[in-house]
């Protein structure tokens, strides 16, 4: 689709909401639009919100920011609270992983409890990994699991309250064993396994696609095999009951009207169609689309009584 085709689509969206929504739609955007991003700028939650930062800014004709607020060892629920300390007119946009509505208010952040947000729509779906270095003396989660019987083996994650923190932890029990250490970082990339800090990672397939010849990637989490690494079995594979796939949706304050959030979607929705994005679907792995609003309710539900179940099995 090219641009103009793109904008024109945009616009007929816009004005056939402005129909119907009066006045009060054609006032807003009328000034600049920030896209908040609770990681360090790279990977793909990064790039596919700027890319619909950049498509916001064509249709409306208003400057958008992408702001990169990592948290550190709070993960990605420091930048959650700014987004949730905004006022509730769609200037501030939350590009938020599937921990934010699911894991958020259940860990005494008053900003977050009750869930102050609404979905406009989920766009990712995460190609994650569990992955060792190419000198790890085990080739898959079984040898892991025998290696850290007799061996202290640390793993590195992006916080412990994280899903996918919580879904490895998980995996391990299942499989008899523990890791010896965790530690949280804001990026887990090809330097975190060369520096040695920590023998295993849980991170996203595009952190190490620079090194992905020299890394043992011992599991995906999700429901289904990444495409670039077909060999890698599921966590769900290995253990059913741990089967979350790991998502990233755009969100705002849950007071924020609906006009507005329907011209957020209406760029939103059309980039993820972009041949541009379905592109960077193609190159990394991940699954690129649009899931509404609705749907991404009904997936926050279900997640949390599968989180559940995994804060459950911990406990034991």
């Amino acid at each position: 689709m090219s641009m103009s085709k793109f904008t024109k689509s945009v616009i007929a969206i816009a004005l056939a909401l402005a129909a119907v929504a009066g006045s009060a739609q054609a006032e807003y955007p009328e000034k600049p639009v920030e896209f908040v991003v609770p990681w360090p700028p790279g990977d793909l939650e990064d790039v596919l919100t700027r890319m619909i930062a950049e498509d916001f800014s064509e249709a409306y004709g208003v400057p958008t920011a992408v702001v990169n607020k990592p948290g550190g060892g709070g993960g990605p629920f420091p930048g959650a609270i700014e987004v949730a300390n905004a006022p509730a007119d769609g200037y501030t946009i939350g590009s938020f992983i599937i921990a934010i509505p699911v894991v958020g208010p259940q860990i005494g952040i008053p900003e977050l409890n009750p869930d102050p947000f609404v979905p406009l729509g989920n766009f990712l779906t995460y190609p994650f990994v569990i992955a060792a270095g190419a000198n790890a003396p085990y080739d898959d989660m079984a040898g892991l699991a025998a290696h850290a019987m007799e061996n202290e083996v640390a793993l590195g994650h992006f916080g412990a309250p994280l899903v996918p923190t919580q879904v490895t932890f998980g995996l391990a029990k299942e499989m008899g064993f523990a890791f010896a250490s965790d530690a949280a970082f804001d990026a887990l990339d090809c330097n975190t396994l060369a520096s040695g800090d920590v023998d295993v990672i849980n991170t996203t397939l595009q952190l190490i696609l620079p090194c992905l010849d020299d890394v043992k990637v011992l599991a995906s989490i999700g429901s289904e095999r990444i495409s670039l690494t077909p060999d890698a079995p599921t966590v769900a594979e290995l253990a059913p009951n741990l089967d979350v796939a790991l998502w990233n949706g755009l969100f705002v304050h849950a007071d924020t009207p609906q006009d507005v959030q329907d011209k957020i979607i209406a760029v939103a929705e059309q980039t993820m169609m972009s041949d541009r994005a379905q592109a960077l679907a193609a190159e990394t792995g991940a699954r690129v689309y649009w899931q509404s609003a609705d749907e991404v309710k009904a997936q926050i539900a279900t997640d949390i009584e599968t989180l559940a179940g995994i804060e459950a099995l911990l406990a034991e």
